[in-house]
């Protein structure tokens, strides 16, 4: 891992989700594919993406049951408890419409309204992850949106792994289709034979996945264009150093593209994390992957001092932050930028990723300067609600009209002073 002293500017080197001109012409082919062919197209490239031939996409009650049946149950607890935390943190967040009324008579106001129906991408390939399922559909449910469809690619049996349907279930789930990649994203947006489009789509995905939301938006809503993950720990020589490798490690397994970097004012605890992520790499199943992360996107920043590195992490933006110093709630006011804060040694990253109830879709690529996680916002839109009255039309009617003339628009002034005839 690089150890490098602060100069002026610092950076995480980053890998951003741009894909080849080949891969966005292949995106835009798949695309045009399924809104012209529908459930053909769909069927063709889920047969060669996935080598699943499949009659039909929706995952059916029988298929749930037997999830359920092959599941442990001890892991079913675990994820409905996750799942409370996670419903629990988000209707804290739960805005109401309101209005007000001036002494005028004008009422003034904004009318909350759940987007009608989301699509949520779950996924696949050669892991499962219903910690992804958790977190994109609950926060959604608590919103109050009423139509949910979630996708997610099948395995080369033709099913979705068990522990992603006992939580798409447990989430409240009532439209589940075996499809992934891009053809999934249309699919969404566009609808089949079999589907009917949704308002806006969510969840990660790999770079065609990716693609093909920027290629969508527009006609749909999307969350975001997630980035490979990121974390940064600020950290002073109060912290334990084989805790602070082993969180820098959790991150750098995930892809070889995430990046891990560790900001401190001390060189004596730089070298120690440093030793120490050599040495749990060694026994780390996925040692290939997280070895090429640290190695090509990892680094360790020594500053000169605590509010230097808390600058430090301010330019970085980090998707993840991990605060473990000894003193670390006096650091937080001046953390501006970070799409989640892990304060104190027990506050270990993956603490957010599964169970603490907060959400684990976060901004990257430094985006954490401008966005936020994904929460009830995401799923709700809002409306202006405008009941002018008499009394406040005729007092300002001709500052509107002069107002409206000021920009070259007639009609606009007209249809003003057309009430006041």
């Amino acid at each position: 891992m690089k150890i490098m002293k602060v100069t002026d500017t610092v950076s995480i080197k980053r890998s951003v989700e741009q894909g080849t001109e080949e891969q966005l012409i292949a995106v835009k082919r798949i695309i045009d594919n399924v809104r012209k062919r529908g459930y053909e197209a769909v069927k063709e490239y889920t047969e060669r993406f996935d080598q699943a031939s499949l009659t039909s996409f929706a995952v059916t009650q029988n298929e749930i049951e037997e999830a359920y049946r092959e599941i442990d149950q001890k892991i079913v607890s675990v994820i409905q408890e996750a799942a409370e935390n996670i419903r629990s943190y988000h209707v804290k967040q739960l805005r109401a419409s309101w209005m007000t009324t001036e002494e005028n008579g004008t009422m003034l106001g904004q009318k909350v309204t759940p987007i009608h129906s989301v699509g949520v991408y779950v996924p696949g390939g050669t892991a499962a992850y219903p910690s992804s399922v958790l977190m994109n559909v609950i926060p959604a449910k608590v919103a109050g949106v009423d139509r949910i469809v979630m996708v997610s690619p099948p395995g080369i049996d033709g099913k979705l792994p068990p522990a992603v349907l006992v939580a798409a279930n447990e989430a409240g789930v009532e439209e589940i289709y075996k499809i992934g990649g891009a053809q999934a994203v249309a699919a969404l947006a566009y609808g089949i034979e079999s589907i009917q489009p949704v308002d806006k789509i969510v969840g990660p995905g790999n770079i065609y996945v990716a693609l093909a939301k920027r290629e969508v938006f527009g006609d749909v809503d999307i969350d975001m264009i997630a980035g490979p993950s990121e974390i940064v720990v600020l950290a002073d020589e109060s912290a334990r150093a084989n805790e602070v490798a082993a969180d820098l490690l959790s991150q750098a397994e995930h892809d070889e593209r995430s990046s891990s970097v560790l900001v401190t004012p001390s060189e004596l605890f730089a070298t120690a994390v440093n030793d120490e992520i050599k040495k749990q790499l060694a026994t780390l199943p996925r040692r290939n992957i997280a070895e090429k992360s640290i190695n090509d996107f990892g680094a360790i920043y020594i500053t000169n001092a605590i509010e230097e590195a808390i600058a430090v992490v301010n330019q970085l933006a980090p998707e993840h932050l991990e605060i473990m110093t000894e003193k670390p709630m006096e650091h937080l006011e001046g953390i501006k930028h970070a799409g989640a804060i892990f304060i104190g040694r027990f506050s270990s990253e993956p603490v957010g990723d599964y169970f603490a109830g907060t959400n684990h879709v976060l901004p990257t690529n430094g985006t954490a300067r401008f966005s936020s996680p994904l929460n009830i916002d995401d799923f709700q839109k809002k409306s202006s609600v405008i009941i002018y009255s008499e009394k406040a039309f005729n007092t300002n009617a001709h500052k509107i009209a002069s107002f409206a003339r000021l920009e070259g628009l007639e009609a606009h002034a007209r249809a003003i002073e057309e009430r006041l005839k």
